[in-house]
């Protein structure tokens, strides 16, 4: 009897015990939870003050986001102030000329229009399109930390649609730059510039999204300028995003935007058909206008001429696609190199050569100094030279 009730008074200790226990463990359960809740308010509360009441879920901080938040501080506005002449009715003039004896004195004009560009080194040197620059009379770079400074024309190049400017301070924000020659169909492009620089007082560029639609877009030349090899993007460019960078998802810029599609002249907007000029052949021809204020003229000394079908039978040539050198100059880089008139040019620098357009455009991604490998035919033999590019001599 003893023993039983000894047992029921254990069992009932640690009954007790066990509630006590139970008791102590759910409080700190409870304890825990709501000191990890007040935790998360208080770690919202601080997103939300940083974030200017909005609350930002890591999630929505995707790569685009990250990769316009490293691009965006280096990403200028320009505003370019042109004079232009303005031409008058010829009745005018003769009325003027009637009464005062002499021709009216010509009228010029201030004409303001907008770019943008990028900085592509600490001390601020900026690289945009030319077209964005020329014939600037004075020009002005907006950064987005709302500094205003007059810029600088360094250097120009028509021919592949570039320039380079130049501004006094510090603390410029320099881009990262990519390799184009990586670019990847299909992968995201995010488009960045000031098409609304002069309309809204905010220096803070604008971003469009979209993919890289196609690679080494080549088109005819046109007032004086040669698009090759362009990046093409459905990312939507619009006036005033000339000269801005074309950014990947990393952050990298790869090309420059230059120029829209839109199908018509009436329509001025993007329809999805945007190109820009690959990052790898801007660097090389800011690095030239940086060293030398203008893109040195790469000299060959060999004249060509599209072949038909009677030259190519003359030269036992079974074809009409390439040129045929007609005249190599004596001591210039082509006789050193070994081509002779009558050999036909098949393919330059591992690009097939059809006609003479296509070499037209060739030399824009090639510089003084640099080596281009020739595949040529000679009397029915192929044959493969290296052409080693000089400066076009002055003439004295």
């Amino acid at each position: 009897m003893k023993e039983n009730k000894s047992a029921h008074i254990k069992g009932l200790l640690l009954l007790v015990l066990g509630m006590a226990g139970g008791f102590f463990l759910g409080g700190e359960i409870i304890r825990r939870l709501y000191t990890n809740e007040i935790l998360n308010i208080v770690n919202l509360h601080s997103k939300t003050q940083k974030t200017g009441g909005c609350l930002i879920d890591d999630s929505r901080s995707n790569a685009i986001v990250k990769a316009t938040a490293k691009v965006a501080p280096g990403v200028v506005g320009i505003v370019v102030t042109q004079i232009q002449r303005v031409r008058r009715p010829h009745h005018g003039d003769d009325f003027f000329s009637f009464f005062f004896g002499g021709p009216r004195p010509p009228s010029y004009r201030k004409v303001e229009s907008i770019g943008s560009g990028f900085v592509i080194s600490k001390d601020g040197m900026i690289i945009t399109n030319y077209h964005v620059v020329q014939n600037a009379a004075q020009l002005f770079v907006n950064f987005p930390d709302g500094r205003r400074i007059e810029g600088k024309i360094v250097g120009l190049d028509e021919k592949s649609d570039i320039a380079v400017i130049s501004v006094q301070g510090e603390n410029f924000r320099p881009v990262q730059f990519g390799n184009s020659d990586q670019c990847l169909i299909g992968e995201w492009s995010i488009a960045i510039g000031n098409p609304f620089l002069n309309f809204i007082n905010n220096a803070h560029p604008t971003v469009t999204v979209g993919v890289i639609s196609a690679l080494n877009r080549n088109f005819a030349p046109s007032e004086g300028v040669y698009y090759q090899g362009m990046i093409q993007t459905d990312a939507a460019i619009n006036p005033g995003n000339s000269g801005g960078p074309l950014v990947n998802a990393l952050g990298e810029v790869i090309g420059i935007n230059a120029f829209i599609y839109t199908g018509s002249s009436d329509n001025k907007g993007s329809v999805g058909m945007g190109f820009a000029i690959p990052i790898n052949r801007a660097r090389r021809v800011a690095d030239e206008l940086i060293a030398h204020g203008s893109r040195r003229q790469v000299w060959t000394g060999i004249s060509v001429k599209n072949l038909n079908r009677s030259i190519a039978q003359t030269l036992n040539y079974d074809g009409v696609e390439g040129v045929v050198a007609v005249s190599v100059q004596s001591g210039s880089p082509g006789e050193e190199a070994g081509l002779k008139p009558g050999d036909i040019i098949r393919k330059m620098g591992g690009r097939i050569i059809h006609s003479h357009e296509d070499i037209d455009g060739f030399f824009l991604d090639y510089f003084v100094d640099d080596s281009v490998d020739i595949h040529l035919i000679r009397a029915g033999k192929t044959e493969r030279l290296l052409l080693v590019l000089k400066e076009f001599p002055l003439r004295g």
